[in-house]
């Protein structure tokens, strides 16, 4: 058993001072993680401002001024007049002059005074479905502080009262800065260790270590230490910058992220290290990490597209992502606060992925091993 220990040290020292020697590591370990960070922090984003909002004032009077300061009084609007004749609105939906139109009928002074039912109407471009739902929300919003504020009874389609949780900005890097920690993990973790026997292989070293008396999980194990501080680092380097740059809560626990952390990293570097027992060269590895991870993480895995409104078949095919699982717990610690035990069904699932892949990366290195 010590003489095992020493074996695995060994080839982690081997390891470590082939990542100092090797550019290309060096640099995706450094710089793609800050690099994407600033990236997608700062590109992904969700929020909708400076929306243009053209209004059509036929009362021209104080009460229908009050309401447009209502809605240019923030930075969601952005508010002009329109005084072009009616049958032209549709063009500035058509020119992209305009997301919405407010349209205020000559008698709006009139029924606010007598508390009359005062109908004001709203044209939304919903040629993007999901920012037309923020837009038509937001407008009932304004309307219903417009109520309150000055005893008027204009229909809205609903009355809402909600208190926001956990994000009551609605700011979207609270959102992906957790998402980011995952995608990222996987990609440099797949990455890195995905080239790892196969540069053996390539450089013509395999040899040396099949002659030597090491066995396969030895060998694993070994290649994967390093991995695991760097990524460690790593994570540590994220979850910081996000809370730095895009001044992400963090409401959970320190050590709990960490540990969890830990068990994601572990199965992001299984998954590399399975890719590697499976190819032949790094350029072949790296490529099929790539697939592996960057294209499932995104799409399939919760951290842009919900996975409730997918199709039947992704949904099931989303619970192989090791991502999805992950999310949960990052976004549950950093956002809500949650205990470890509000978080072992996820995390048992990454064990369970773990032991899988590290056993058909053994089996698959000791078939190599008899050849």
């Amino acid at each position: 058993m010590k003489g095992g220990r020493h074996r695995m040290l060994a080839i982690a020292r081997k390891e470590f001072l082939h990542i100092l020697h090797d550019p290309r590591s060096l640099v995706i370990i450094f710089l793609m993680p800050l690099f994407q960070l600033v990236m997608f922090g700062y590109a992904l984003n969700l929020e909708i401002k400076e929306v243009e909002l053209a209004v059509v004032d036929y009362s021209h009077t104080n009460a229908s001024r009050h309401l447009v300061e209502q809605f240019s009084g923030n930075g969601f609007f952005s508010v002009f007049y329109y005084t072009g004749r009616f049958e032209d609105l549709e063009s500035l939906f058509l020119d992209r002059k305009a997301r919405a139109i407010l349209i205020i009928d000559a008698d709006f002074a009139k029924n606010l005074q007598n508390r009359n039912v005062t109908p004001v109407q709203m044209l939304i471009d919903a040629s993007d479905p999901n920012a037309a739902t923020l837009i038509r929300n937001y407008c009932n919003q304004v309307i219903l502080r417009f109520n309150d504020r000055h005893g008027a009874n204009i229909p809205a389609p609903f009355g809402v009262e909600s208190t926001i949780w956990f994000n009551p900005d609605m700011k979207s890097a609270y959102f992906f800065v957790p998402g980011l920690l995952a995608l990222l993990l996987v990609m440099v973790c797949a990455l890195l260790t995905s080239i790892t026997i196969t540069r053996e292989k390539e450089m013509g070293t395999m040899e040396q270590i099949l002659v030597s008396p090491v066995r396969a999980h030895e060998i694993i194990i070994g290649k994967v230490l390093p991995y695991v501080l760097i990524s460690l680092l790593i994570g540590l380097l994220i979850v910081v910058l996000g809370m730095v740059l895009f001044h992400v809560p963090f409401r959970g626990s320190y050590l709990l992220l960490t540990l969890l952390s830990l068990v994601y990293i572990v199965t992001a570097l299984s998954v590399g290290i399975m890719i590697s027992t499976i190819t032949q060269t790094q350029q072949v590895a790296m490529m099929l990490a790539l697939v592996a991870t960057l294209l499932p993480t995104i799409v399939l895995s919760g951290f842009i597209f919900p996975i409730a409104s997918m199709p039947l078949p992704l949904q099931i095919l989303s619970n192989v992502i090791p991502a999805k699982f992950y999310l949960h717990i990052a976004r549950g610690i950093m956002l809500k606060g949650n205990t470890f035990m509000q978080l072992l069904q996820p995390t048992l699932v990454l064990l369970f992925m773990t032991a899988v892949m590290l056993l058909i990366a053994k089996r698959k290195f000791r078939l190599t091993l008899e050849r």
